[in-house]
């Protein structure tokens, strides 16, 4: 399977592209839309995201993995890293530095091999999935092994709001093995408490929860924690016992 984590969002033209190149080349291959709306051109957020979502994802699987604002430039190298058996292709800018950490195995790769054209704007399209269609096809690709190393020692846990979805409940980049049920979180002077689910507490009032990926989320019983919070991507949260 191939699966598509990408901040290019579903509406427009673009991830319909992509699934063209890979129809073409891997028609047999079952394309899922892992994650379409990552937190658009922020890597940062997006790499904790990335990580939360892997576990149920099995091997022998290829990750198309694209959130890149630097595309174009010479700043980020494409890469391919084999993590555990599963493939992750992409630009090394971090997006791949969380969930690299929490494997056992890594073979890293620079992606050498360029398309007869290449966009300076759509490595999506005409780097990374051809790429993923070599892989999932068991083709040659030029490339050079390096050594693997965390581009930016971004924290284990991460203390910022990295995803909100269209319920307005929003993920922190904080795993919820990391912390204690009695903690408090706080945001703009506001405490917000555990809760195993929304009805535990009263109606408009905000909860902190273990999410199904097993990440803390924040949201409000019956509303939207964004709005009644004032929550946005990367809003900082406060811990306090």
């Amino acid at each position: 399977m191939i699966f598509l984590f990408t901040d290019y969002g579903l509406q427009g033209p673009y991830i319909g592209q992509v699934e063209t190149v890979l129809h073409q080349f891997v028609s047999n291959e079952k394309i899922i839309h892992l994650m379409p709306d990552a937190p658009r051109n922020k890597p940062k957020e997006s790499a904790y995201l990335l990580a939360s979502l892997v576990s149920r994802i099995p091997e022998g699987s290829i990750l198309f993995c694209v959130v890149d604002p630097g595309v174009g430039s010479d700043e980020d190298k494409p890469v391919m890293l084999n993590l555990d058996g599963r493939w992750f292709v992409g630009a090394d800018n971090g997006l791949f530095d969380i969930v690299a950490r929490k494997v056992k195995e890594i073979e890293a790769f620079e992606i050498t091999w360029k398309p007869e054209s290449l966009s300076n704007s759509f490595h999506g399209r005409d780097l990374y999935a051809p790429v993923c269609a070599m892989i999932a096809n068991n083709d040659e690709i030029p490339s050079i092994a390096f050594d693997w190393k965390d581009k930016h020692q971004w924290p284990d846990d991460l203390n910022e709001i990295i995803y909100i979805d269209h319920f307005g409940n929003c993920m922190t980049g904080i795993r919820a093995t990391s912390l204690d049920k009695q903690l408090v979180l706080r945001i703009d002077h506001q405490d917000i408490i555990n809760a195993d689910t929304f009805s535990d507490v009263k109606e408009g009032k905000a909860l902190w929860y273990e999410n199904s990926n097993g990440m803390i989320e924040i949201a409000v019983n019956q509303g939207t924690a964004e709005d009644v919070l004032q929550l946005k991507i990367g809003s900082h949260i406060l811990l306090s016992t």
